[in-house]
């Protein structure tokens, strides 16, 4: 731009470059308009093997999660010590008489009957292992005795037949005892795995039967004591409640009740069929340790001949 100085000299005056991005807020129209630069794209390698995926804008929803564990653990708290208290009263309530308890006419003889009978088989089997320690220790008795027999026949010439039967018959009533020993541990095993194994899983689950009983009769009286009560607002909420609470103690009560009760009776089954095999094995055994003890001794005596004529100089 060129400018007359007082001396009609010419002054060049130098123009500093606008800022072409600036936007003028002036209403007087500019001899430069804001020039918009488009943005520079920067082309990669990766750029061109991978397509670009299209975002999806929208609004993001941010589920929080309500369950605390804290107040989980405590309403679980809350509720078992709910049950309990209602099954502690329940037991107390009958141990002193005033409380009315559920009876199952069919299963209760059967497992009163099925308690009786293993005791008596705990006792009948502690018989036999006490039968079988003491023919263990008999039978060593009579084989030691038998060795003592033999030596004195041989220091013995002139009772030499009679130490050297004797000491035959003792050897042989010694084994046949150390067989009929075995015979009696077989059957004692037999009768602790009926007795510790067969029987106590059932009774086991006629544990879990009483206890389920008890639970059901605790809700039950519950129930009944609400019905008796005034309704009203308050009350019929807790009514409901304990209605639902008391159809779920009687369906398990019942699903318990019809366990226990498929075995006892397969139970019953096994039981006559396990013992109906031991007794018989058990009689055999002593039969047959008897009957071969008898012949074997009238076999030896012969030779000893009359045991009331003298014997020979």
């Amino acid at each position: 731009m060129e400018e007359a100085g007082p001396r009609g000299g010419v002054i060049e005056e130098e123009t500093r470059p606008q800022d072409t991005n600036y936007n003028h807020t002036d209403s007087q129209p500019t001899s430069c308009p804001a020039v918009v630069v488009p943005g520079v794209v920067v082309e990669t390698r990766q750029s061109r093997d991978v397509p670009a995926t299209p975002q999806k804008r929208g609004p993001v929803v941010v589920r929080a999660n309500n369950k605390n564990p804290a107040s989980e653990n405590l309403e679980r708290v809350r509720q078992w010590s709910i049950a309990t208290y209602k099954c502690t009263r329940q037991a107390v309530s009958e141990r002193m008489g005033r409380g009315s308890r559920t009876v199952d006419l069919d299963l209760e003889p059967r497992l009163e009957l099925l308690k009786d009978d293993r005791q008596r088989y705990e006792g009948a089997t502690k018989l036999a292992q006490t039968l079988a320690n003491q023919l263990a220790q008999f039978s060593l008795t009579q084989k030691t005795l038998g060795d003592a027999f033999g030596e004195l026949s041989l220091k013995t010439p002139p009772l030499h037949v009679e130490f050297a039967v004797n000491a035959k018959a003792q050897k042989f009533l010694s084994k046949n005892g150390e067989t009929l020993t075995a015979s009696l541990n077989a059957f004692t095993s037999d009768m602790n795995t009926l007795i510790n194994k067969t029987i106590e899983d059932t009774m086991i689950n006629a544990k879990r039967y009483e206890a389920a009983r008890v639970e059901y009769d605790a809700y039950r009286v519950d129930l009944e004591e609400l019905n008796l009560g005034p309704r009203d607002a308050l009350t019929l909420p807790r009514l409901e409640r304990a209605q639902k609470d008391f159809q779920s103690q009687r369906e398990r009560y019942q699903r318990v009740r019809d366990d226990l009760s498929v075995k006892v009776r397969l139970l019953q089954e096994n039981k006559v069929k396990v013992l109906h095999q031991q007794l018989w094995l058990l009689h055999a055994a002593v039969a047959a340790h008897n009957s071969s003890c008898h012949a074997f001794l009238e076999q030896s005596a012969a030779p000893l001949g009359d045991p009331d004529s003298p014997s020979p100089s």
